[in-house]
């Protein structure tokens, strides 16, 4: 199986102060993830001054009625703090990674080197946000929340019609957490069959399991939330996982990748070949029998170990003449 590109989504979880960005950058680097990912945006370019906030949003920051455009302002990320995260993930090894929510962050993020953009939910109905990302960028992850298939085949065409060729398709439910009733992970099927690019999944749902599901459902890109402390005031924290949790998430994705590595064919593995001769069973005698005496039900037996003549061979051995004596217990031959 193709290794999973995995995503820890820091977001916005830094709350604007650099020294919990790179907390996070650390994090991520533990557990073993293959990108960091922020947001980049201008609040002025992304959101109006009236515009609200949504419901979780008020609930996880302290119940505060104020708007969009306040709460966003507080997290942007300078030109300079950019600059420095990147050159914190390049020092602990780590690729760096951002959502751009605006024309002109499309054009910074191109303008520092990334080559890969990610679509978030909300701009997938902005076509000419759309259009500036496929002139850009040659690789394109969409995500897809709140979308029906109809908004998904108008930005795909956005992107095939720019020429983009690599295109990963997102499933993903835009509400913090994702209840699990709603999560509906067949749907990621559905795109990879009407769409027939790579398919992953951005999840919202709390703790780890639906992320590792979707791996052995076929995912080759899983982004997950996650935060220094679940309890921070912030929008996105209380849906985010805690450090250990994105560890465990990590590990398990490695660990159903080698479970989906085999070559499909049904076969004693390598590992489990030593037992055959101890879990299965063979034909032996029930009591003690005499040389030229008729093998039969009643002085046959079926016991491990494993290691003579099958019980599948019954009905060739009931009726045979033994070759010789036969302690109670000992393993038949004929």
């Amino acid at each position: 199986m193709k290794k999973t590109l995995i995503i820890a989504e820091a977001g916005v979880n830094h709350n604007g102060d650099i020294n919990n960005a790179f907390r996070l950058i650390d994090i991520a680097v533990e557990a073993g993830v293959d990108y960091i990912k922020f947001q980049t945006f201008k609040t002025e370019k992304l959101v109006s001054k009236s515009a609200k906030k949504a419901e979780y949003q008020i609930q996880n920051t302290g119940g505060k009625e104020d708007s969009q455009y306040a709460m966003l302002k507080k997290l942007e990320l300078s030109p300079q703090d950019h600059e420095a995260l990147i050159n914190y993930c390049k020092k602990k090894g780590i690729q760096f990674f951002s959502t751009a929510f605006d024309l002109d962050s499309l054009e910074y993020l191109k303008h520092i080197g990334l080559e890969l953009v990610k679509i978030p939910s909300g701009e997938i109905t902005n076509l000419p946000y759309l259009r500036k990302a496929a002139k850009l960028f040659s690789k394109v992850i969409l995500s897809t929340g709140m979308s029906t298939m109809n908004d998904i085949s108008a930005a795909v065409e956005v992107f095939r019609g720019e020429g983009v060729t690599d295109l990963t398709i997102l499933h993903c439910n835009t509400e913090y957490p994702t209840p699990m009733e709603d999560v509906n992970l067949k749907a990621m099927l559905a795109i990879k069959d009407q769409f027939h690019t790579e398919i992953g999944y951005s999840d919202h749902t709390l703790g780890i399991e639906i992320p590792i599901a979707a791996v052995a459902l076929g995912a080759s890109v899983i982004e997950k939330h996650f935060t220094l402390d679940k309890t921070m005031e912030g929008p996105d924290h209380a849906a985010s996982l805690e450090p250990a949790e994105l560890i465990n998430m990590v590990a398990a994705i490695r660990n159903v990748e080698k479970a989906m590595g085999g070559n499909g064919l049904k076969e004693p593995s390598p590992s489990e070949q030593k037992n055959i001769a101890i879990a299965r069973k063979s034909i032996v005698a029930a009591t003690n029998i005499n040389k030229g005496e008729v093998l039969s039900e009643r002085n046959l037996a079926v016991k491990r170990p494993g290691s003579g003549i099958s019980p599948m061979f019954w009905d060739e051995v009931v009726g045979k003449i033994a070759i010789r004596n036969f302690d109670e217990d000992e393993l038949i031959e004929i």
